[in-house]
């Protein structure tokens, strides 16, 4: 329940949250945000239909007459519909009515609904999709970007690694945390000639932000071998759905050896007990969704599958960011450059 005892927790601006994004919109956000503010004290106000939404419990709502589907255009989606949930909860940061923004629905609009209506950190070239890889250490990877941008010049990939680095640290207390490169070799003579570029720059550039460690390849995503690693949106994007793809095909044969017979059902009870903490981290709907850094404000992408545990999964990890200060510490730690 809300805690009475901190009145000035409870007058934090609220987290928007659009509730009709997402495959389970808008029941399933609306649940998640119930729980939120009720089990954890967080304040949430709801973008969307106020028809369609139904009981809220007393969250409040702002009615829009509009909304963005999972296969609208993103740019002009946001620029058509105006008065969509996706562009009032990004609106609602923007004029200072809310502290960060969730969305499960379509990433490219939630993105470009936050680029436009939130603008970009002074500074900032361009903004970058920050993804949790869940790892064999306690703190996941941070890797970016994971699809906001096809193309990156090197001094956009070394504001990544800031990015990166600031996020790593107000999220999962890393201290200067470790920062790489995604290349197709260790070597500083590995990769294309924006690689080689971003590792000269990185390897010259004196950060108290990070620990540049040089290059990993695709294997050493979920080893732990670095605290942020870095690459082009493309190259992210492909490697992300890869392990994804991956992931479900070991899980999906696991559980088929498992169901096979009677014999192979209580070994998978036992083996359940031991491997509990790792489908506990490699399970969605406890990671919340992935950050979009670089906008100026936290925004908060949640997988369009989102349940409402998942929603309030993101509600916490974005209350925490606001808490943490992360925009007043990436804009601190950016350093403009040209493109």
């Amino acid at each position: 329940m809300v805690d009475t005892t901190n009145p000035e927790a409870n007058r934090q601006l609220p987290i928007a949250l659009d509730a009709m994004g997402g495959d389970n919109a808008p029941s399933e956000i609306v649940k998640g945000a119930v729980t939120a503010y009720e089990q954890y004290g967080i304040p949430v106000i709801l973008t969307g239909r106020a028809d369609a939404i139904g009981d809220t419990r007393g969250i409040p709502v702002v009615d829009c007459s509009e909304v963005i589907g999972m296969d609208d255009d993103p740019g002009g989606s946001v620029r058509r519909k105006k008065d969509s949930s996706l562009v009032r909860a990004a609106e609602l940061v923007r004029d200072g009515a809310a502290s960060a923004m969730v969305s499960a629905g379509n990433t490219g609009a939630t993105m470009a609904s936050a680029l436009f209506r939130m603008g970009r950190v002074k500074g900032i070239l361009r903004p970058a999709i920050a993804t949790p890889i869940p790892n064999s250490t306690d703190t996941p990877t941070v890797f970016l970007d994971s699809g906001a941008n096809v193309d990156c010049s090197a001094n956009m990939l070394v504001q990544f690694a800031i990015m990166g680095a600031v996020f790593s640290r107000a999220r999962y207390g890393a201290n200067k945390p470790r920062v790489a490169i995604l290349s197709n070799g260790e070597e500083p003579t590995k990769g294309t000639a924006d690689v080689k570029e971003t590792h000269k720059l990185m390897a010259d550039l004196e950060s108290p932000e990070f620990t540049f460690i040089g290059n990993v390849e695709g294997r050493d995503l979920m080893q732990g071998a670095a605290d942020v690693v870095v690459t082009d949106g493309f190259t992210g994007n492909v490697a992300l759905k890869a392990l994804e793809g991956s992931l479900k095909f070991f899980i999906d044969t696991l559980m088929g050896a498992i169901g096979h017979d009677e014999s192979t059902q209580a070994a998978g009870r036992v083996l359940f007990e031991q491997l509990a903490p790792t489908i506990d981290k490699l399970d969605p709907d406890n990671v919340g969704g992935a950050m979009l850094l670089g906008v100026d404000g936290i925004c908060l992408i949640s997988h369009g599958s989102s349940s409402s545990k998942a929603i309030v999964s993101a509600l916490r990890v974005a209350n925490d960011l606001v808490k943490s200060d992360l925009q007043e510490h990436i804009r601190a730690a950016i350093r403009p450059v040209d493109g």
